[in-house]
């Protein structure tokens, strides 16, 4: 039983988690396929004396999707970690606070600036049609880019649905 199990349920929060997680189970399939991608590759390299910069690059992008969908997917299931000196001695309704305070003052303002400076980085490559510089390289880098000001709307989403979710068991009184 995970600690999100443990929770007092709060319908919307829990709506929430639900689809981020169903998103974070979907891509987590990239994986997979990065793994089909490697054994390829080795295959190829080892075996023929042939690799492909277009298959190196390829492990990159679907490395970088399963670790930039996993943030959310990790939040809304706490498996993130955590350097804990104090906290975990905390009573529930003081961590509740630290969480709250954390997230309005830390992470929502974090995201927020990672997100809009990646909507700039997403339109100037999208703008040049940026692709890789090896010649039989992967084309459309920004189609990657992409993936930054989406994964960080989900862990923005997370984010919130933890708000809400600690605002709500405070008002409440929930231990």
């Amino acid at each position: 039983m995970t600690e999100q199990d443990k929770l007092p349920p709060v319908p919307l929060a829990d709506s929430i988690d639900r689809l981020i997680r169903r998103i974070g189970l979907s891509v987590a399939w990239v994986y997979v396929l990065l793994v089909m991608v490697i054994i390829l590759q080795v295959v190829l390299r080892k075996g023929f004396s042939s690799g492909l910069i277009a298959l190196e690059e390829l492990q990159w992008h679907l490395y970088a999707l399963g670790v930039m969908f996993g943030l959310s997917y990790a939040q809304t299931t706490n498996s993130h970690i955590r350097v804990d000196l104090f906290y975990s001695h905390f009573r529930a309704k003081t961590k509740r606070i630290v969480e709250v305070v954390g997230i309005l003052t830390l992470v929502l303002p974090f995201i927020a600036i990672v997100f809009f400076h990646s909507l700039d980085f997403l339109a100037d490559s999208w703008r040049i049609n940026e692709h890789s510089s090896a010649p039989s390289g992967l084309p459309w880098r920004w189609l990657i880019k992409g993936v930054i000001p989406i994964s960080f709307a989900l862990l923005a989403l997370a984010m919130i649905s933890r708000l809400i979710r600690d605002l709500t068991l405070l008002v409440r009184g929930d231990d």
